[in-house]
């Protein structure tokens, strides 16, 4: 398997972080983001580290048990989510976690978004399931997530945020961008509108053998 360098997990890791703190989807020290850059080397955000603000040498490396192997700050707890995703998901090797406000407000509304309302939503980010609330920084939210790591590639925290993961870094980013698109979407639809045309079967069938 072949990983991202640690000098370009660096620079990305900081430019998502800076799109992430401009567009709103975090807030102060809020989110974090990891990639693997070896077989037992993850290469992530530090905690307490405002995601607009960090420099390569803010970042930390951490084996895939949660240990810090090298660098300065201290790793978040809630790097205990993106192992389980590493864990469980051998595609993936890149997780971004956020709390963009639409698809954070259905969250704590109790909403998923698992039915297809978007052509592109089901091609880029696919259904979307919510897990059940758990108690951030423990080890409940990966064992929140467990059961939907395998077979989904975003997912939605109860009361807490959402989570998107890729064999690339940027995919990652990009998944949480199109999720939060999706979010706003359906919120405007089903709230504002009050009418939403869910995608039927047959017609996922058709995007998926066009694009996948």
């Amino acid at each position: 398997m072949e990983y991202i360098s640690e000098a370009e997990g660096r620079s990305l890791i900081c430019e998502i972080g800076r799109r992430m703190y401009g567009r709103g989807f975090v807030a102060a020290n809020d989110g974090n983001i990891s990639v693997l850059i070896g077989k037992n080397e993850v290469l992530c955000t530090p905690t307490g580290v405002s995601k607009g603000f960090m420099s390569g040498e803010d970042l930390i490396v951490i084996d895939r048990t949660g240990n810090k192997l090298r660098g300065k700050g201290e790793p978040s707890s809630e790097m205990k989510l993106h192992l389980k995703i590493y864990e469980l998901n051998e595609t993936a090797k890149a997780v971004v976690h956020a709390h963009p406000v639409n698809a954070t407000a259905l969250s704590v509304a109790g909403l998923s978004l698992e039915k297809p309302i978007l052509t592109e939503s089901v091609v880029s980010v696919g259904p979307v399931p919510l897990a059940p609330y758990a108690t951030a920084g423990t080890d409940e939210v990966p064992e929140a997530a467990a059961p939907y790591c395998k077979d989904y590639k975003a997912l939605l925290l109860a009361n807490h945020g959402a989570v998107t993961w890729d064999a690339d870094l940027m995919k990652a980013w990009y998944r949480m961008e199109s999720l939060e698109q999706s979010a706003e979407i359906f919120i405007k639809a089903e709230f504002v509108i009050g009418k939403v045309n869910y995608l039927d079967d047959e017609k996922v069938r058709k995007l998926k053998e066009r694009y996948e």
